[in-house]
């Protein structure tokens, strides 16, 4: 499960990304409680301007930042970027502090750290396959969304705390301190244990060659298809949890705080359970998003605090195994030389969504109420899951059928390869091959194709 961190390099950045995790979610808490209760009257529409304004740029600069990663040294870039959103918390945490925050002031610096985290995040991405070797990308991966998503367990709730003991601005402040702490792995890496990616061409073309690259695989566009749906529409989690705990459970800042804790109580566990597999699986992204889309309707339906918690568990499971299997699924697969500008399509697509989908779902969540926007998630996720079973269907031939008579048994067939699978059998052997046999099929192509 922890195999990558026997490498010096991922071991060094796998503690300092952690520690600057904690500082983001810290931030994120904090920003959002001071734009649903300070400086608006609990306006979920404001939350999700904000949450646009933050992602909006990751797809309008998409073609450029993926260039940029696939053709500078990803090191350094991450430093610059590193360094000016750390600047950038700190000059918000003084405004904060002076009493002089605006919401515009809040919305130009959700913009500017938008547009650093655009190059950043393509950057942060595919520089693990800087860190690790091949055979254990998958599960560095899997690490790094551990880590972001243990710093989701600790950040909010300790956010939470801090807003109500000494304000907001002292949040910005000690998450700006935090960026010292990935600097400060970058300068201590051994540069010389590096591995250096084939570099892209330059001249003509080159911001569309990704496209092209992409255009021909369709297992990467299933992918994307995928995430934009979730991402547009279902990862609006900071919406859900606010407005739920202000709205209609009329609770304060450390119950919001806790909530975002519990939803990575979860996704700790996708994103482990995901370290364990070899690589990942397009049919177990399918059947996450089926998942995601039934725990967001068991959360909009729940009629208390403690029930919706519980709920957050089940849909951070579902989503983090979802995305981890996604970005493997694409890290793995595509072409070094590429891999940069499929990342930054990627993250353009997966964050990107959010400022269409953001404030669409504030407005259901100001006219409609909390649980009719969780509702929208929920159609999200399902719409995800059939969308995928079509795709398999049709470019993967998949075909699945049962037969009740004498034994019962599946017929799973793929491309003219037609095996058998004996509902009653109960050997351990024959329990994991029902278990794996489909996904094996499925990935037929793609290991065709690398």
């Amino acid at each position: 499960m922890f195999r990558s961190l026997s490498d010096y390099n991922y071991r060094v950045w796998f503690g300092g990304a952690l520690v600057s995790n904690v500082g983001t979610w810290m931030q994120r808490t904090a920003q959002d409680w001071i734009v649903l209760t300070i400086l608006t009257q609990n306006d979920a529409v404001a939350v999700g301007a904000v949450m646009a304004l933050q992602l909006g740029p990751q797809l309008l600069l998409v073609p450029w930042t993926g260039l940029v990663a696939d053709r500078v040294d990803r090191r350094k870039l991450l430093m610059a970027t590193q360094g000016v959103m750390g600047i950038l918390g700190l000059a918000l945490g003084l405004i904060v502090l002076t009493g002089a925050a605006q919401l515009w002031q809040v919305y130009i610096f959700a913009l500017l750290l938008g547009i650093t985290s655009a190059f950043d995040a393509p950057a942060r991405q595919s520089f693990v396959s800087n860190l690790v070797s091949d055979k254990n990308l998958s599960n560095a991966v899997a690490l790094n969304s551990a880590s972001f998503n243990a710093a989701r367990m600790i950040g909010p709730a300790l956010a939470g705390v801090l807003i109500a003991v000494v304000g907001s601005g002292w949040v910005f402040l000690i998450n700006a301190a935090s960026f010292g702490a990935v600097l400060f792995s970058l300068t201590r890496m051994r540069r010389e244990d590096l591995r250096v990616p084939k570099r892209s061409k330059g001249g003509p073309g080159q911001l569309l060659d990704g496209f092209r690259y992409v255009s021909k695989r369709p297992d990467i566009i299933i992918v994307l298809v995928v995430i934009a749906i979730i991402g547009t529409f279902g990862l609006n989690f900071q919406i859900f949890t606010s407005t739920m705990t202000t709205a209609t459970f009329h609770l304060d800042s450390t119950a919001f705080g806790l909530l975002s804790s519990v939803l990575a109580v979860g996704s700790v566990t996708g994103a482990l359970l995901s370290a364990r597999r070899e690589r990942p699986r397009l049919g177990l992204m399918f059947a996450s998003s089926a998942l995601f889309g039934l725990s967001c309707l068991l959360g909009a339906l729940a009629p208390t605090y403690l029930t919706f918690a519980l709920c957050l568990v089940l849909l951070g499971f579902a989503a983090q195994t979802l995305m981890t299997t996604a970005n493997g699924t694409v890290q793995m697969t595509t072409a070094p030389e590429f891999r940069g500008r499929v990342m930054a399509l990627y993250v353009a697509i997966f964050m990107g969504g959010t400022p269409i989908g953001a404030p669409i779902v504030g407005w259901v969540a100001n006219s409609f109420g909390p649980r009719w926007a969780i509702g929208v998630a929920a159609a999200a996720g399902f719409a995800a899951a059939i969308v995928g079973l079509v795709w398999m269907v049709r470019h993967q031939h998949l075909r699945l059928t049962m037969q009740l008579h004498s034994s019962p048994h599946f017929i799973v067939s793929h491309d003219g390869d037609t095996r058998s699978l004996d509902l009653l059998e109960t050997h351990p052997t024959a329990t994991i091959e029902r278990d794996r046999l489909a996904d094996d099929l499925l990935e037929d192509e793609v290991a065709d194709k690398r």
